[in-house]
């Protein structure tokens, strides 16, 4: 049997990158996956990849209103939620002199207030239908910082503190409702190149990053999507409140 076998999933920013290997093995562990994303033709495209019953629900993360539409979607379709994978984020560069309020808020807004939502969403449905499992994206920037990625790392290391009172509350109240955070390093996709300067090759970019790596290396998505796997599977069943660093050593 596989590890999600007849679990019903949500998974934000699930169009293209992390989030598309998460639901790419999500759907091969048995789980019948929503891809929650705003980019409509790409998740169409992945859900007739995958096939029934994966299918696409609209969502701008930031949007209370689209949160309750979405969860309204997954309900009526398999009357619960069993896990939630809170993946969308984004990424822009600035220090803390050349970044403007505007960028700050709109950081803030996809990375935690659409964490925040998307687990506040979670828990009010899980805990009437027996329990589930919060899976959060953060980042390697959360524990260590860059200065020219000061508003990301900021909204990353919430993210950490967010799900650690998740976890606590839904303890404290016995919903059998399990809180996680992944804390991804370099990871081999397109968000990682936002932080390529103008005069960087490439190859130059690439080898700088790499070198920041104990490993000598980026990770790939598959990577990170087997870890989140993990969390949401019961092989993790004792485990809540905890950060999981697959980060190739980047913060030995």
């Amino acid at each position: 049997m596989t590890r999600l076998s007849g679990k019903v999933a949500v998974i934000t920013g699930a169009a293209k990158g992390i989030g598309k290997e998460i639901a790419k093995k999500f759907a091969a562990e048995g789980a019948k996956v929503c891809l929650a994303d705003m980019d409509e033709s790409s998740s169409y495209a992945l859900a007739h990849e995958l096939g029934p019953p994966t299918f696409f629900a609209p969502l701008n993360v930031s949007e209370e209103d689209g949160w309750h539409a979405a969860i309204e979607q997954v309900l009526l379709r398999h009357e619960r939620i069993d896990i939630l994978v809170n993946n969308a984020g984004t990424l822009e560069t600035g220090t803390i002199e050349d970044t403007d309020l505007a960028l700050w808020r709109h950081i803030q807004d996809v990375n935690a207030t659409g964490t925040f939502l998307g687990c506040q969403a979670a828990v009010r449905t899980m805990k009437e239908t027996g329990g589930g499992v919060i899976v959060n994206m953060a980042s390697q920037a959360a524990v260590r910082p860059r200065p020219s990625t000061m508003a990301y790392s900021a909204s990353k290391a919430a993210i950490v503190n967010l799900t650690k009172t998740v976890a606590a509350h839904c303890a404290d109240q016995g919903y059998n409702i399990r809180c996680n955070v992944v804390l991804p390093g370099a990871i081999d996709t397109e968000m990682i190149y936002k932080n390529q300067t103008a005069d960087q090759s490439d190859e130059e970019f690439v080898t700088s990053v790499q070198s920041r790596y104990p490993m000598g290396r980026m990770g790939t998505a598959e990577e990170i999507a087997a870890g989140v796997v993990f969390l949401a599977s019961d092989e993790s069943r004792f485990i809540t409140g905890a950060q999981l660093r697959i980060d190739g050593g980047g913060t030995i």
